[in-house]
């Protein structure tokens, strides 16, 4: 927990200082195909999903995720974010974000998958964004990607 709280600050403060009249890093109506590798505690965690935006500070969408090792796990979740772009002020190539999910995870046997999240992004060339976040839910606690606009 410290460190998302250390997370948090340095890029609060971040913002504040590279600040220049946000704005959304998506537009009501435009999606994003987010996918890449968890950090867990075992196996090899992947995942992919897709970012529906709803509003220009909040998307929703449905994710996927497996847990490569002795066995396959995977989960499915309905997951929905807040971004703080135009709450902080910072410009849209980048993209600061938190939010919870929700669904199921597991191999033979399923269980509820409750996770929240929060992140950030970079986005090079308006189309392309590297992915950092953290957060908790079954399967990683962690993850680091690439994201697509389209």
């Amino acid at each position: 927990m410290k460190k998302i709280t250390l997370l948090f600050v340095v890029i609060l403060i971040a913002a504040t200082i590279f600040g220049q009249g946000g704005a959304a890093p998506l537009s009501k109506g435009q999606k994003q195909l987010n996918f890449g590798l968890g950090a867990g505690s075992n196996g090899l965690p992947v995942y992919a999903g897709i970012d529906f935006a709803v509003h220009n500070d909040v998307t929703v969408g449905p994710v996927i995720k497996l847990r490569i090792d002795d066995d396959i796990s995977f989960g499915l979740l309905a997951r929905g974010d807040y971004h703080f772009n135009s709450i902080i002020g910072i410009p849209r190539e980048w993209d600061f974000y938190a939010g919870a999910s929700l669904g199921f995870f597991g191999g033979n046997d399923f269980d509820v998958d409750f996770g929240i999240q929060v992140g950030g992004r970079w986005y090079w060339r308006d189309k392309w964004g590297l992915k950092l976040e953290f957060g908790g839910g079954t399967g990683y606690s962690s993850a680091i990607g690439v994201s697509m606009k389209f």
